[in-house]
């Protein structure tokens, strides 16, 4: 269990604003993004499979569930450092959370750092894709 867990997914949404609008300009952001993709953990080489692949992003992204209704957990990885920043962010708010909270979670951070009109078409598509699966997983576990 990480830190955060025992937040609330308001207040990790809330953390994640306060921590961008110390970060001048996107250029900055966009490295914070990268660090904070480089500290996810190891991502097994035998979970790449297509099982657990999120389709709809440009780059190769899989996340993984585990846990039940109670408490579901995500591990997740991406080829692209961005993107893996990106992650970074999602698993903060929704992993390591009951199914019900993850799926009544908007993931209002996204407008909140502005990360909506910075990404590319082909980067937020890849997001609401990575959100869906996430929600879809927590929907059929709280099922």
């Amino acid at each position: 269990m990480n830190a955060t867990a025992t937040h609330s997914t308001d207040q990790a949404q809330q953390e994640i604003a306060e921590e961008f609008a110390f970060l001048g300009d996107w250029s900055e952001r966009y490295q914070y993004l990268i660090d904070l993709g480089r500290q996810l953990p190891p991502f097994p080489e035998e979970r790449k499979t297509d099982a657990w692949r999120v389709h709809g992003c440009q780059s190769m992204v899989w996340l993984v569930p585990s846990g039940n209704a109670a408490c579901m957990h995500f591990e997740a990885t991406s080829d692209s450092a961005i993107v893996s920043g990106l992650i970074a962010l999602v698993l903060r708010v929704y992993s390591d959370r009951s199914a019900a909270e993850i799926v009544a979670t908007e993931p209002d951070f996204i407008q909140a750092i502005g990360l909506a009109k910075h990404l590319s078409p082909t980067r937020s598509n890849g997001l609401t894709a990575m959100l869906a699966k996430l929600k879809g997983y927590a929907a059929a576990a709280a099922g």
